[in-house]
């Protein structure tokens, strides 16, 4: 099984950047489809990004985040990436990445289907 494992979190003002990063203990191709969530004090766990592991690196992201946040990964490094600019106060949250079996090329995949998750890293933005 898969160990996931979070980095990157820290806090910072409105307008900052921060790129997370997620470690993979065995091969990232291994997976099909790797993804970041992140859960708000007091909401629901919400999908941000998610990205194909495949021929095709098809890119899912939430509304809120287009055209601010960017996924990435290393297959050589077994590393998801996060990179997060124009942070607002409503981005802080926990941020988990998680690895699925089911592929993400055309469509983005439930929460239900990612089968492994890391611990989480805090993300804090201060107005």
């Amino acid at each position: 099984q898969v160990q996931l494992v979070e980095s990157g979190g820290n806090s910072v003002q409105a307008g900052g950047s921060l790129r997370l990063s997620c470690a993979a203990s065995e091969y990232t191709n291994n997976y099909y489809c790797m993804g970041w969530f992140r859960r708000a004090p007091g909401k629901e766990r919400e999908v941000v990004a998610q990205i194909n592991v495949g021929v095709t690196s098809g890119t899912h992201y939430h509304d809120s985040v287009k055209g601010r946040f960017a996924i990435s990964r290393d297959n050589a490094k077994n590393t998801l990436y996060l990179q997060m600019d124009s942070l607002q106060p409503e981005d802080t949250a926990t941020y988990y990445c998680a690895a699925s079996l089911y592929a993400c090329d055309f469509y983005p995949l439930q929460e239900y289907q990612y089968a492994y998750w890391g611990q989480g890293t805090q993300v804090t933005v201060s107005s």
